[in-house]
């Protein structure tokens, strides 16, 4: 892709999360080009249809998710970094009213390759911070980043709507405490 064509696809790309947090993802897509300077022409070039923008804007988003990982791990001890991933990944959810309903309703009619790439990051990630916490010495050693993955894809979908996000911060709690937990020999 020619550098003026990806400068304008990530523009089009973080137009689209502003609008998507603001308004959810039920909105005309003009306003998304407007706030991208671009025109309709080039956000559907780019995106063609409203759900490969909500797809293209939901892995943009865990891309960026979870190149925070190392950060994380920098400034904090493994344990509270996990807790801390979770509840930037519930922010995000919560920040994007309808985000998690309209990619569940769309994942299995749209680019399932970029959906599977995203699930596949956000797994890695998790392992990263689960393995940190092992080394550790603080995470219990049977957790798969998958079977973590699916919890926090619960605690998304339950703690989506508005005013929820304290909620999902103390379940992430609850399962991070239960992560410490190591069962006697």
């Amino acid at each position: 892709m020619r550098a003026d064509a990806r400068r304008k696809r990530d523009a089009i790309l973080a137009a689209a999360v502003g609008v998507f947090a603001e308004r959810g993802v039920d909105i005309a897509l003009d306003e998304v080009a407007r706030r991208a300077n671009v025109g309709i022409a080039t956000l559907y070039r780019h995106f063609p249809t409203r759900e490969a923008l909500i797809t293209g804007a939901y892995v943009r988003e865990i891309e960026l998710l979870c190149d925070g990982v190392d950060e994380l791990l920098a400034e904090l001890p493994p344990d509270e970094a996990l807790a801390a991933w979770m509840r930037r990944f519930i922010g995000y959810v919560a920040g994007r009213p309808g985000m998690a309903l309209a990619l569940k309703s769309i994942v299995l009619s749209t680019d399932a390759a970029a959906m599977q790439a995203s699930h596949d990051r956000i797994y890695a990630a998790l392992g990263v911070l689960l393995d940190a916490g092992r080394r550790a010495g603080v995470l219990r050693a049977d957790a798969a980043a998958e079977d973590v993955a699916n919890a926090l894809s619960g605690i998304s979908l339950a703690n989506s709507a508005p005013g929820t996000q304290e909620r999902a911060g103390r379940v992430i709690g609850l399962l991070v405490d239960g992560l410490r937990y190591h069962p006697e020999a």
